[in-house]
């Protein structure tokens, strides 16, 4: 399984799932947990993602031997990093919005809220 996916990984699919999933990945929905926490919009956790997205293009390179300064696999890092903070953004602003604001708005699954009649 070593290049078997070229397109979404240059090492090792193992390599990329406990780099980029589990350790950046756990960092991206922390971070979009503080930027929920904190009220901050959405183009400073694009910001934040975007350096931890190097972050993890480093740890590919240092540890595993993947090339350092390439695009194409920096952007799916970034896509996947993305896509889990915001997960993470959602998810706890959907809490902050039905715990701190029980009396105008009630929960309508994990990642949404609808305003009570």
């Amino acid at each position: 399984m070593e290049n078997e996916n070229a397109l979404l990984w240059e090492v090792t699919f193992w390599e990329f799932f406990f780099v980029t999933v589990l350790l950046a990945g756990g960092a991206a929905y922390l971070t979009g947990r503080a930027i929920a926490r904190a009220w901050q919009p959405n183009l400073q956790l694009f910001v934040y993602i975007v350096l931890l997205a190097a972050a993890a293009r480093f740890i590919h390179f240092a540890l595993f031997g993947g090339t350092l300064l390439t695009l194409h696999y920096y952007v799916v890092d970034l896509i996947v990093l993305s896509a889990i903070a915001f997960l993470g953004k959602r998810v706890t602003r959907a809490r902050q919005m039905t715990t701190q604001y029980r009396f105008q708005y009630a929960g309508t699954g994990l990642l949404s809220w609808k305003a009570r009649g």
